[in-house]
């Protein structure tokens, strides 16, 4: 299969093949079916303005959308001698409907074809980690109000600190989706613009109607400017990466809690045994290796961004073949993204909740800011209410009944948490993607 490039007098040598076509091959299946709806769009379109017939539209329409239904199920490969997918379905349909085939390139770069792929390819993926995260959002809300009630040890500086509650834990991660969906809403406004019709980057002398392909498409609107269309690329999927990241912080540090609060020293959670790992000489152990990876996978996404940086940061304006391994370095963070997502609900499935953590005597100056404030709520000034009780502590003589009842009451707190407003918030962000 001859390249898209390829004259006559032309040849290149295999090593240098080898080394600048690399993994792109790999990544390019995953665009397969992007290029064949652009490339549907982009021939109705020809053949709106002129540049098609009827009949050649017909042949290729029906090429593409066998090659699309192979796509789908799975038996599309790139050849060995086509250079990537752009040439394979070129190629794959000039051979079966014949000259036609080789029109569907008019107006087109493969600069410009690419660059609609991505976006294509990043929209449907953005969508994807939006639905797994809401997901994910909606299970810590439900947790969050099934264990409001059962009361935690909250930390500072992994000291102890104040009470806390599961309901208050499980809330202050689920509100923390809202704000990564924020970012990655920004990031599908980004990805649902049209760079089709900018060909190399300096637009076409053909009368290329861009607004039917972004219709087409399903685009909201166009990369106008030609020269920026091209630039998009790289920052695109850096700013998608920045949204991914954002949602992987909060993997991460979730991740980190639930290891911690499995550990025997703390005890607050457990899962079952077929959800942990075991030692080959410590036949205690219950080990949670899902957490560990979710965590470290996680942490190693949010260099995705820094590593698209370093990757682009020195282009100057127009196309360079350094943006061909955008694709190696995102595309396997947006997989891992969606696993991580899809692994932390699993294991929150099937979390075991301790009960009456709080009667362990070394959690009993947690209630010390408790007592503080009812001497506060008695008259005494609040500086001598703390002089007082820390004078209780290190006599040893400190003592607060919690049972009696913990008066928080304001937004937010364990005994108002306000998941219907924080569930209301998501709401609103879930619009920013219509």
């Amino acid at each position: 299969m001859s390249k898209l490039w390829s004259k006559e007098a032309t040849s290149t040598s295999a090593l240098i093949e080898e080394f600048t076509v690399g993994h792109d091959k790999d990544f390019d299946v995953l665009l397969a079916e992007y290029d064949v709806l652009g490339s549907l769009a982009h021939t109705e379109m020809l053949e709106a303005v002129g540049l098609l017939n009827k009949e050649d539209l017909k042949l290729i329409r029906q090429g593409l959308q066998q090659i699309l239904t192979e796509i789908r199920a799975g038996s599309f490969a790139i050849d060995g001698d086509a250079e990537d997918v752009h040439s394979q379905v070129e190629g794959l349909l000039t051979q079966r409907i014949g000259e036609a085939g080789k029109k569907i390139h008019s107006g087109r770069s493969r600069n410009d074809q690419v660059a609609v792929d991505i976006k294509l390819y990043l929209r449907a993926q953005v969508l994807a980690i939006r639905d797994e995260s809401n997901a994910l959002f909606q299970q810590l809300i439900g947790l969050s109000e099934q264990y409001k009630d059962k009361l935690l040890p909250g930390y500072t500086h992994l000291q102890i600190a104040m009470p806390s509650s599961f309901g208050l834990w499980f809330g202050a991660y689920a509100e923390s989706l809202i704000d990564d969906l924020e970012t990655l809403a920004a990031a599908y406004q980004v990805v649902n613009k049209n760079p089709l019709g900018s060909g190399a980057g300096y637009g076409s002398s053909f009368p290329l109607d861009r607004e039917t392909t972004t219709r087409l498409l399903q685009f909201r609107t166009l990369n106008y400017n030609s020269v920026y269309a091209q630039m998009s690329r790289g920052k695109t999927e850096k700013i998608v990466a920045a949204a991914l990241a954002n949602i992987a912080a909060t993997l991460s540090k979730l991740a980190m809690d639930c290891t911690l609060y499995i550990n025997q020293n703390f005890g607050f959670i457990s899962f079952p045994p077929e959800l942990t790992t075991g030692s080959s000489i410590m036949p205690h152990k219950k080990n949670p290796d899902v957490f560990e990876l979710i965590r470290a996978k996680c942490n190693r996404i949010q260099s995705t961004p820094n590593e698209l940086t370093l990757l682009t940061g020195n282009l100057p304006s127009g196309y360079h073949r350094d943006l061909q391994l955008t694709k190696e370095i995102l595309f396997p963070a947006i997989q891992e993204g969606l696993a991580c997502l899809k692994m932390t609900r699993l294991m929150l499935d099937h979390i075991e909740v301790r009960d009456n953590i709080l009667e362990d005597p070394r959690y009993k100056y947690l209630f010390s800011v408790e007592a503080v404030n009812q001497l506060v709520n008695q008259g005494v000034p609040f500086r001598e209410a703390y002089r007082q009780i820390g004078n209780a502590i290190d006599k040893g003589e400190f003592q607060f009944d919690y049972r009696q009842g913990l008066h928080h009451t304001h937004a937010g707190s364990i005994g108002n948490l306000s998941n219907d407003k924080i569930a209301a918030e998501m709401e609103k962000v879930l619009q920013k993607f219509a």
